[in-house]
């Protein structure tokens, strides 16, 4: 079963380093095709996009994955909102304590 991010050019093509399948989106509406043909894959389990491109992905895809548990669709925050915000360090620890449940300190 295979991974896979859809999200902005520039943080898709890290995600392609990292050995995830990944295409990058500019447009709602690019993101949305990618999201179709992936939920049709039948080799794909996981499919995590940019909440910036489609902040509901079950939505957009809503009557393509009646009846079906496969792929896991999972909204994840895009880097370009960490890097936009002025407290990086604070933005960064709230992503960790929304995602896991507390704080880590290193």
């Amino acid at each position: 079963m295979k991974l896979a991010v859809i999200a902005d050019p520039e943080a898709a093509m890290g995600f392609r380093l990292a050995g995830f399948l990944a295409y990058g989106a500019t447009t709602p509406e690019e993101a949305r095709r990618h999201l179709e043909e992936l939920v049709q894959s039948p080799d794909v389990a996981l499919v995590a996009v940019d909440q910036a491109l489609l902040p509901e992905p079950e939505k957009a895809v809503e009557r393509l994955m009646r009846g079906r548990d496969l792929p896991v669709l999972l909204p994840i925050s895009g880097l370009k909102d960490a890097f936009q915000n002025p407290d990086v360090e604070a933005y960064m620890r709230a992503l960790v304590r929304q995602t896991i449940g507390f704080d880590i300190k290193l």
